[in-house]
C-alpha cells in the first residue's frame, strides 16, 4: 500500500526529513528483531537516516540483519541475554555511534528504565519519556489518570488492591469480576472469576503470573463486561504540544487475548462514539504530557466506551491505519523524537477505505495452536492491488523457537470493507509457505465466517468459534 492511497495524503506537501541536518539525529539503532526491524530499518532509508540492527545467536542470517547499513552482535538466543539485554543495546549504540534507538514493539519497548537509561547516556528513546512510560505502564495508575481526565472506565477498584481484601472488592463490584496485573500487558496476569468460591485460586494464579512476567504481583479489579469489542485510537504528539489522533482500529477478534486479526475502521463504531472515543484518548495523552506514537484502547459495549489501558509504543497493527490515514506511522515517530513538529493538523487527517490486517504466525492451527519453529522450504507470496506484506522471512530461513511466533502481517485494503475482504481472500489463497505449519488457514476460515462477513462480532467471539 502507497500513502496515495489517500485522498488526503496525495493532495498535502509533505515536510520531509532532512537527514543533512545532523545536529539532532545521525544514526539509528534498531532494538529489536524480525519484521518490525524490518519496518524501521525501511522508514530510516526513506529518511536517509543510517540504521544499525542487533541480533542474537538465532538471528545471525536473518533479514533485518541484512538490510540494516551495520549489525552488532549482542548475546545468545534467549531474549533476556540479548533482546532484552539493555547494556548490551546501549554499548551496541555507542560503539557504532548511534544516537538514537528505536525500539519497535515487545522487549524493551515499554521498559520505562530503559527509556531512562538512553536519556542518561545521550540517546534519543524513539517513545514516549520515560514518566509517561511508567504513568501509563501500570495499568492501575493509567486508570486513574483516565478518571481524573473524565473518561469513562470500566467499574472496578480504585487503585491496586490489598490481596487481603480483595475478595472483599470483588463482592461489592459483582461478578464476574476480572483480576488483572497493574503492571501487565499483552494478556498476562489476568484471570476471569464468575464465582466467589473461585476467587481465591485466581487470585493467586494471576500474582503467580504477574511476578513471573513483570517482577511485580500487584493486582487491581474490573467489573467484567458481558460481550464487548475491544476497540483501540491511535495517537500521535509531537514535543511542541500538538496531539491528534488518526482514528480507531477494531481489535476484538482475539485469542487468549491475543489479537488474531484487526481491521480499520472499526464496523461497530457510529460517528457520535467515534468522536467521543477519539477525544478521549486525544486527552489522556495531553494528561500525561505524551509524546511520539501511543495507543489507547477501549471496551466498547451497549451502554458506551471504557478506557482500560495504554500502549506506549508503535503496535503490531500499526500498518492498517497507516493505509487507511496515508501517514507513515514510524516515519513520523522518528521525525517527532528527531524534535520536528506534526506536519499536519486534526481536520487534515481523513479516513480513506478500509484495511484489514492477518496476523500469520508460525502456529497449527489444529493442534491447539502448538508452535511450528523450522526451516521455511518454499515461500508465495501474495501481491497485487491492495496487498501489502510486512514480514522477515525468506525460502530457507529457519524460524526460531526462541521468540514469539509471528513471522508476516498481510494487510489488505479496499475502498470499502467488501473489497478488502475480497482483497484478503486473494491475497489468502496466493499466500503459500512450506516447512512450517501457519494460521493462513485460520484467515481463510474467517473470512467465510457470517459474523466476520457482517462485522458482528465481540472479544469472546474466536474464543467460542474455536472452543
Amino acid at each position: 500500500m502507497h500513502p496515495a492511497l489517500s485522498p488526503w495524503a496525495a493532495q498535502r506537501r509533505p515536510v520531509v526529513y532532512d537527514a543533512r541536518k545532523r545536529d539532532v539525529m545521525r544514526k539509528v539503532l534498531v532494538a529489536n528483531r524480525g519484521e518490525i526491524a524490518v519496518r524501521v530499518i525501511r522508514a530510516c532509508r526513506e529518511l536517509g537516516l543510517p540504521s544499525v540492527a542487533v541480533y542474537s545467536d538465532a538471528d545471525a542470517d536473518a533479514l533485518h540483519v541484512r538490510y540494516a547499513d551495520e549489525a552488532v552482535h549482542i548475546g545468545p538466543a534467549p531474549a533476556p541475554r540479548s533482546y532484552l539485554n539493555a547494556e548490551a543495546i546501549l554499548d551496541a549504540a555507542r560503539q557504532t555511534g548511534a544516537d538514537a534507538i528505536h525500539p519497535g514493539y515487545g522487549f524493551l519497548a515499554e521498559n520505562a528504565d530503559f527509556a531512562a537509561a538512553c536519556a542518561e547516556a545521550g540517546i534519543t528513546f524513539v517513545g514516549p519519556s520515560a514518566e509517561a512510560i511508567r504513568r501509563l505502564g501500570d495499568k492501575a495508575a493509567a486508570r486513574q489518570i483516565a478518571i481524573d481526565a473524565g473518561v469513562p472506565v470500566v467499574p472496578g477498584s480504585d487503585g491496586v488492591v490489598d490481596p487481603e481484601h480483595a475478595a472483599d472488592e470483588a463482592a461489592r463490584l459483582g461478578y464476574p469480576v476480572m483480576i488483572k496485573a497493574a503492571a501487565g500487558g499483552g494478556g498476562q496476569g489476568i484471570r476471569i472469576v464468575d464465582r466467589p468460591e473461585d476467587f481465591p485460586e485466581a487470585l493467586e494464579a494471576a500474582q503467580r503470573e504477574a511476578r513471573a512476567a513483570f517482577g511485580n504481583d500487584a493486582i487491581y479489579l474490573e467489573r467484567r463486561l458481558i460481550h464487548p469489542r475491544h476497540i483501540e485510537v491511535q495517537v500521535l504528539a509531537d514535543h511542541h504540544g500538538t496531539v491528534v489522533h488518526l482514528f480507531e482500529r477494531e481489535c476484538s477478534l482475539q485469542r487468549r487475548r491475543q489479537k488474531v486479526l484487526e481491521e480499520a475502521p472499526s464496523p461497530a463504531l457510529d460517528q457520535d462514539t467515534r468522536e467521543q472515543m477519539t477525544t478521549a484518548a486525544v486527552r489522556l495523552a495531553q494528561a500525561v504530557g505524551y509524546t511520539n506514537a501511543g495507543t489507547f484502547e477501549f471496551l466498547v459495549d451497549q451502554n458506551g466506551f471504557y478506557f482500560i489501558e495504554a500502549n506506549t509504543r508503535i503496535q503490531v497493527e500499526h500498518p492498517i491505519t497507516e493505509v487507511i490515514t496515508g501517514i507513515d506511522l514510524v516515519k513520523a515517530q522518528l521525525r517527532i523524537a528527531a524534535g520536528e513538529p506534526l506536519w499536519f493538523r486534526q481536520k487534515d487527517v481523513r479516513v480513506s477505505g478500509w484495511a484489514m490486517e492477518f496476523r500469520i504466525n508460525a502456529e497449527d492451527p489444529d493442534l491447539n495452536f502448538f508452535p511450528s519453529p523450522g526451516t521455511i522450504t518454499a515461500l508465495g507470496l501474495p501481491g497485487g492491488p491492495g496487498v501489502r506484506l510486512d514480514s522477515a522471512i525468506y525460502p530457507g530461513y529457519d524460524v526460531p523457537p526462541y521468540y514469539d511466533s509471528l513471522v508476516a502481517k498481510l494487510i489488505t485494503w479496499g475502498a470499502d470493507r467488501d473489497e478488502a475482504i475480497q482483497r484478503g481472500r486473494r491475497a489468502l489463497r496466493e499466500f503459500e509457505i512450506e516447512g512450517i505449519q501457519t494460521t493462513i488457514p485460520l484467515h481463510r476460515r474467517l473470512l467465510e465466517e457470517p459474523d466476520v462477513i457482517a462485522g458482528d462480532y465481540n472479544a469472546g467471539w474466536l474464543e467460542r468459534l474455536l472452543a
